[in-house]
């Protein structure tokens, strides 16, 4: 994702792979400090809103009378924003809800007082609020031009590559690290490929869960992903105008399609060789600590003749965080290494411009310069020592590789 921050800084057992190893106990009691601090994250949400808004009457209240008297409407403004904010904890409240036991093959136990409310961090508040928008970006019509210049490039591409005329496509296996809210993911399931989205933030698995598992009604459910903006607006109803999700119904996946989303750290999850047909990255190799640890990975776990598919800047989320690794690199450098590792670039484009998570009636909008390339794992690298006779055969191979279904690793934190 494109935002600077990072879950890891704050602790918990998404740390640094540079620091110590941790016994399998001890890295068990820091998953389950980790996973109740997001929990408590969205139980704080609204008292940290309040205490904006608290904030903003102060200091609207400071002002000489005559100059309250020019704006009659701030203090209404600030009441609607106050009551924005309860909605969106009863939505984050259901998420929690259906977040406590989400996982097929662990159990985090119980708090004590599951009622009490913690204080969080900013950090952990600008996360979450991060989180909101993505609702926005992904499963409402607000964010439909925006998944358009995201989200097609990518699909288009997948088709191009594997298209239902030659191809079986529900043999052909895609993974999407990075995943999200599992748009992207769920779109390229819809075709009928086997796809998996992979993810390790807390933020984004509670609420993909919800909005994957749990919502059916279109535009049945309401947010307001933009209260927390004070500055920039326009209109002050800007603030508070409402988007509704989803905008299409998550559920209405045919029967036979194969999808699904893993929980974990992408290059400790995903380690068998040779398993998928296509990686497609997008916003998501900025939040890598090494890149190039990404980029082996990806070498590794795609087939002969498998390919990656990429778009998205490079904001790398650990620079400037103290006591956390990141190697801040240049296209230019990230790609001279696609190419050692043997990928053969089939597509690049330097400059494909979008937005992330934007809220367009702001006075300050991002546009990202975007790298979008195709890459492949070459097949003939894998025949080069075959006898002549076999020839034939290899060259069927390296022009349609096989696309089989992938294995699943046991052991993963799988959704329900």
């Amino acid at each position: 994702m494109a935002e600077t921050t990072g879950e890891g800084a704050q602790g918990g057992s998404f740390f640094n792979k540079e620091r110590i190893k941790y016994s399998p106990e001890e890295e068990a009691r820091l998953e389950r400090q980790h996973f109740w601090r997001i929990i408590d994250a969205f139980r704080f949400y609204r008292v940290h809103v309040q205490e904006q808004v608290k904030r903003a009457e102060r200091q609207f209240l400071s002002l000489p009378q005559r100059h309250q008297n020019l704006l009659p409407n701030v203090l209404s403004n600030l009441a609607r924003i106050s009551q924005c904010a309860d909605h969106n904890q009863d939505i984050l409240q259901a998420i929690v809800h259906n977040s406590l036991h989400m996982f097929e093959n662990i159990e985090y136990g119980e708090r004590e007082d599951p009622r009490k409310v913690r204080p969080s961090t900013t950090f952990d508040m600008d996360k979450l609020k991060s989180t909101i928008k993505q609702f926005a970006r992904d499963w409402s019509e607000t964010g439909r031009a925006e998944r358009d210049t995201c989200y097609k490039p990518i699909i288009q591409e997948i088709q191009r590559l594997f298209p239902s005329d030659q191809y079986d496509v529900s043999k052909v296996s895609v993974l999407i690290p990075g995943a999200g809210l599992g748009r992207l993911a769920w779109e390229i399931a819809r075709l009928g490929y086997i796809c998996q989205g992979n993810e390790w933030s807390f933020f984004m698995l509670f609420s993909s869960n919800f909005v994957l598992n749990r919502c059916e009604k279109v535009n049945s459910l309401t947010l307001y992903p933009w209260i927390h903006q004070f500055s920039n607006n326009k209109k002050s109803s800007d603030q508070t105008r409402p988007i509704i999700f989803p905008d299409i119904n998550p559920q209405s996946l045919p029967l036979d399609a194969d999808f699904s989303m893993v929980a974990g750290d992408f290059v400790e999850v995903y380690r068998d060789s040779d398993s998928w047909d296509c990686v497609a990255t997008c916003f998501f190799i900025d939040t890598a600590h090494n890149v190039i640890e990404y980029v082996e990975t990806i070498w590794k776990i795609l087939k002969p003749g498998g390919v990656w598919i990429n778009l998205g800047p490079l904001l790398y989320h650990f620079e400037n965080m103290a006591n956390e690794l990141s190697v801040e690199l240049s296209y230019e450098d990230i790609r001279t290494a696609i190419v050692n590792f043997g990928f053969h670039i089939e597509v690049e484009k330097q400059s494909v411009q979008t937005t992330y998570t934007e809220n367009d009636r702001s006075m300050l909008r991002y546009i990202y310069d975007c790298v979008f390339f195709v890459a492949r794992k070459p097949a003939e690298l894998y025949f080069n020592d075959e006898e002549e006779e076999e020839d034939d055969d290899d060259d069927q191979q390296q022009s349609s590789p096989p696309a089989a279904k992938s294995p699943r690793r046991e052991g993963t934190d799988t959704l329900t």
